[in-house]
């Protein structure tokens, strides 16, 4: 059969083409404040950090509850057979937010092609050796990842990234998944979940569903996407202008590294009539960005900021990837790839 690499992306794009930066590979541990309102406690690092994590923070981790190890599925496996599914995704030291999270994205996409085995690769080895040394769970990197499909024989490889956006992460896993292309008969990586304009939709759909509770007219929605000096930065704001677009006046974009900063925010949500903040992450997972800058008690952080301009805040620390609607676009850009081999 002949062998080739296929990589979907964007129409008129090329992979290479557009960047997103890398965040910081520390992954602090302080607790989130029991006065603000806080729904489901998922805590992981944020998606694309790269910083090395300093002893005193690690020190601090190990006394931090992060939920039980066991029930979390590694899926690093052997037998894998002739068809893999291998889930890429940064990663995570915090065990129920990985499992609620990148493991709930696994978990769909085992259900939608009984004929793969989907196995997990992440790309941060700082994650992968904290998990190990800490509950001896073995966590494969992406190399590992691709070594074990090659010693099991494994003849389709397809690559589903859990990435928020077609960036820097994710053009390194291209590159790399480009180095195995003569490994297998075909190999095929699916888009990451912020890619066409019904992606789009779909999750300004699927985010606004989630918080039509707090829609009372009183409050002011917001979301905390982390942010890159690089091109790929403009997804955020092309979120907000598709949330206008549907009508949702009261839902706001921010990030924590770029713009719109913290102040962009506030001074939006000022130009309203708002008595109450909602703050929830824009990100697969809930995270140290989520727990510290968005919703800690430090005079910087996104709740403290808001409150100190009058409003009630409510923090709802949920990653995207709890989300079933956000999980089955993840299914169908894998679907997409699939569909491309044939």
């Amino acid at each position: 059969m002949r062998k080739k690499l296929l990589v979907l992306a964007l129409a008129g794009c090329m992979v290479l083409a557009t960047g997103c930066g890398k965040d910081s590979d520390k992954e602090t541990t302080k607790e989130t404040t029991e006065e603000t309102t806080v729904e489901t406690t998922t805590e992981e690092v944020t998606e694309e950090d790269t910083e090395e994590v300093t002893e005193e923070e690690e020190e601090d981790e190990e006394n931090y509850n992060t939920g039980d190890a066991s029930l979390d599925d590694p899926l690093n496996q052997d037998e894998i057979g002739e068809s893999e599914l291998l889930v890429v995704s940064f990663g995570t030291s915090f065990n129920d937010s990985r499992r609620l999270t990148i493991g709930a994205i696994e978990g769909a996409l085992t259900d939608a092609f009984p004929d793969y085995s989907v196995r997990r690769g992440f790309t941060s080895q700082i994650i992968i050796d904290h998990v190990k040394d800490r509950d001896n769970v073995t966590i494969d990197n992406v190399t590992e990842a691709l070594d074990r499909a090659v010693d099991n024989g494994v003849k389709t490889l397809v690559v589903q990234p859990t990435h928020l956006m077609n960036g820097f992460e994710y053009n390194d896993l291209v590159d790399e998944i480009s180095q195995y292309a003569d490994a297998f008969d075909q190999i095929v990586i699916g888009e990451p979940l912020l890619t066409s304009e019904e992606d789009f939709e779909a999750v300004a759909k699927a985010i606004t569903e989630a918080t039509k509770e707090y829609d009372d007219g009183k409050t002011a929605i917001c979301f905390m996407g982390h942010g890159t000096e690089a091109d790929s930065n403009g997804v955020y704001a092309h979120m907000q202008e598709v949330l206008t677009n549907l009508g949702y006046d009261n839902y706001f974009i921010g990030t924590v590294e770029a713009v719109p900063s913290l102040e962009d925010l506030i001074k939006a949500v000022g130009e309203g009539e708002y008595e109450r903040v909602v703050l929830e992450p824009l990100m697969v997972v809930a995270g140290d960005h989520a727990n510290n800058d968005m919703a800690g008690d430090d005079e910087d952080s996104w709740k403290s900021a808001f409150e100190a301009e009058g409003y009630e805040v409510v923090c709802v620390l949920k990653g995207l990837g709890e989300f079933p609607e956000i999980q089955k676009l993840y299914v169908q850009h894998a679907q997409d790839a699939i569909d491309s081999l044939k």
